[in-house]
């Protein structure tokens, strides 16, 4: 039987009177990756960051490795966080660290690990984004693409159960995003668990096991990507792929 990493229960969130995250329901099993699509100002970003308590729920349950999120206290929620990678749209590298101080600074300050062991697992994963040649750059001296690499392999290194994507190629130059998205691909085909939200019709059409399109703070419409993209049953999920995709 599956193993259920996340399950949403009745999620709401609002911002003073604006209801932004309306009755969500979902569940994310291990090695599952889940694309959520949907228009700018779906409450797409909003969920995600639900998901691990960057934004507190007004109601409802986030269930986290059986763990309900939303009734921990700050400790306990940074401790389930370190095994919650979470990749944002910017990049959020330090610019006065090399690319291998920014992967290793988490295992070492975090997870107390040695310096040396955190020097090799660095390198590790640098190699596993195709950046082990860039360890000793600074930041500002790499592409968009490159420091979203870096971004992910930072992630990576407290070693998560789930990965978040919150839109990790939209600040990228078109170019860019193949690099990144191949990375994200991999890290799927390695059986990562990954719930991303995103604009990449492609990736979520061939990466995602489910597609879950949201408008207007609700989960109008979910699907395997071929029943999402090939056999839309919502009106608003049939209208925003005809423009998405005639672009």
């Amino acid at each position: 039987m599956p193993e259920e990493m996340i399950a949403i229960e009745n999620i709401n969130k609002k911002f003073g009177d604006t209801e932004v995250l309306k009755d969500l329901n979902g569940k994310v099993e291990k090695g599952q990756v889940i694309c959520v699509i949907g228009p700018s100002g779906g409450g797409k970003s909003t969920f995600l960051r639900c998901l691990n308590m960057l934004e507190q729920p007004t109601s409802g349950k986030i269930l986290f490795e059986n763990s309900d999120l939303t009734l921990l206290n700050e400790g306990q929620i940074n401790q389930l966080r370190e095994k919650m990678g979470m990749v944002f749209q910017s990049f959020n590298l330090f610019s006065n660290m090399t690319v291998v101080e920014n992967v290793k600074l988490a295992p070492v300050k975090v997870k107390k690990m040695a310096d040396a062991d955190a020097q090799k697992l660095a390198i590790k994963l640098l190699d596993q984004v195709g950046l082990a040649d860039k360890a000793d750059n600074y930041p500002a001296s790499l592409s968009g693409g490159q420091q979203q690499r870096v971004a992910i392999a930072r992630a990576l290194a407290m070693n998560p159960d789930v990965m978040l994507f919150d839109e990790p190629t939209s600040a990228l130059d078109p170019e860019m995003v193949g690099e990144v998205l191949k990375v994200m691909q991999d890290l799927a085909n390695q059986g990562m668990t990954m719930v991303v939200v995103t604009h990449e019709m492609g990736f979520a059409k061939n990466v995602a096991d489910e597609v879950w399109f949201m408008d207007g703070g609700v989960f109008a419409e979910k699907g395997t990507p071929e029943q999402i993209f090939e056999h839309p049953q919502n009106e608003r999920t049939q209208d925003f792929l005809a423009k998405i995709l005639e672009a």
